[in-house]
């Protein structure tokens, strides 16, 4: 009865954290164990040193969207791409990328960018149905490069290491971006170019001067073993926001630099409230060997690798249209480790696996949540999204084959 009635408010907008501690709750409870376990699953999670560097780096994500980066960084990518067939679309893409991966999906990509890009793609001569649907993908585009939040993340709760999940998303990053530029060329075919000069190269990058050395900065920190995923975190936080309030004076540090931090922290704070909630959940369904019981399942149906990880993404494309990314990686990589171990998938093929399917979930019908972001941004009904995005989705979806069937794309870095 109390499952039943979680059940119901659930379905009208009980927030998910609640729904999962209360199932924690209730599960301990009728199992007769004490209910501090799932506290003790909460303590240990905010024990974790690198959890820190989430809301630093989210900090950071979002300081850079609210000040002018967008426009510098968009003028430079024009400046270096503009020339190519599909080069506006492909600036667009890297740059979406870009902010993507230090913002962490959260849809402040789209927000951000969908206003700048829109009219420059258009006025290229890229049909409005393209556009939609190019800047509706973009908005997850960049979840396997660093510093991506849903990396860090996943590298917490898996217990892998998250610098070995950043080489690891190199190369199918890498691919997901050259298969959109790719199809972006070809619809570019009749769309004008920029012509190249180099005057205005050299002046979008001197523009953009104090925005260049972020990335060095970042993974030439991490690599480089100068600095732990938090210490670059921080650092690269201290630098934007000296950046943006210092040498550009987009922002006010009195004025919009609070508000930037209350918004970026709202949402840390409903991924971190998820998380919490989410531990005693998932302790409770290891402790009763849960995953252990599904994979003798499927062990009947299913005896090879290759048959599992199609069932796989499969599974993880149903998820991530359904849940947020935060919690699905909470709720579900604890299920999955150890069914995928038993079929002998490298944990870091893995990751980036799951995490390749999780970035398609949010462009996937009915409800994933680009879709419902770019109805909203550009006053579109959904439907017309759905139409819009779905060549990109089933590029994204061929990409994921050749990432999930060919593990040297992810562990290539890794053994050299």
């Amino acid at each position: 009865m109390l499952y039943g009635l979680i059940g119901f408010f659930a379905l009208w907008g009980l927030p998910v954290y609640a729904m999962m501690g209360a199932i924690a709750l209730i599960a301990f409870f009728g199992a007769d164990i004490e209910l501090s376990a799932v506290t003790v699953e909460m303590y240990r999670l905010t024990s974790t040193p690198t959890l820190v560097s989430i809301p630093i780096f989210t900090f950071a994500g979002y300081l850079m969207a609210e000040s002018k980066s967008p426009e510098r960084l968009l003028r430079l990518s024009a400046a270096l791409l503009g020339w190519l067939p599909g080069g506006v679309a492909l600036m667009g893409i890297v740059l979406c990328a870009f902010f993507t991966a230090f913002t962490g999906a959260s849809g402040v990509t789209i927000i951000a960018l969908g206003g700048l890009l829109m009219p420059i793609l258009l006025k290229e001569g890229y049909s409005e149905k393209f556009a939609l649907g190019l800047i509706t993908t973009c908005g997850s585009l960049g979840l396997l490069f660093p510093p991506s939040l849903p990396i860090i993340l996943y590298g917490i709760i898996a217990k892998v290491d998250i610098d070995k999940i950043f080489l690891a998303g190199v190369f199918p990053g890498i691919l997901l971006i050259a298969v959109l530029a790719g199809w972006s060329a070809l619809q570019g075919k009749k769309s004008s170019r920029q012509a190249f000069s180099l005057n205005e190269l050299k002046s979008a990058l001197w523009t953009s001067r104090w925005e260049l050395p972020l990335p060095l900065l970042v993974l030439g920190g991490i690599y480089g073993g100068f600095t732990t995923t938090t210490e670059a975190a921080t650092l690269s936080a201290v630098y934007v926001l000296i950046m943006v309030c210092v040498l550009y004076k987009d922002l006010s540090f009195w004025k919009d630099v609070p508000r930037v931090g209350v918004e970026s922290l709202t949402l840390v704070g409903a991924i971190v409230l998820i998380l919490c909630s989410a531990m005693g959940l998932t302790s409770f369904l290891v402790d009763n060997e849960v995953p252990m019981k599904i994979l003798a399942t499927m062990r009947e149906y299913i005896t090879d690798k290759w048959v599992f990880l199609l069932v796989l993404n499969i599974f993880l494309l149903i998820v991530g249209c359904l849940m947020d990314i935060f919690s699905a990686i909470i709720v579900v990589v604890p299920l999955i480790l150890p069914m995928a171990a038993e079929f002998g998938v490298d944990p870091f093929h893995l990751a980036i696996v799951f995490l390749t399917n999780l970035e398609i979930g949010y462009i996937t019908p009915p409800v994933g949540i680009n879709l419902f972001i770019s109805s909203f941004r550009f006053q579109r009904p959904v439907t017309e999204l759905y139409l819009a995005s779905f060549p990109f989705l089933l590029l994204l979806l061929g990409a994921l084959l050749v990432i999930t069937y060919i593990p040297w794309l992810a562990l290539f870095l890794l053994s050299s």
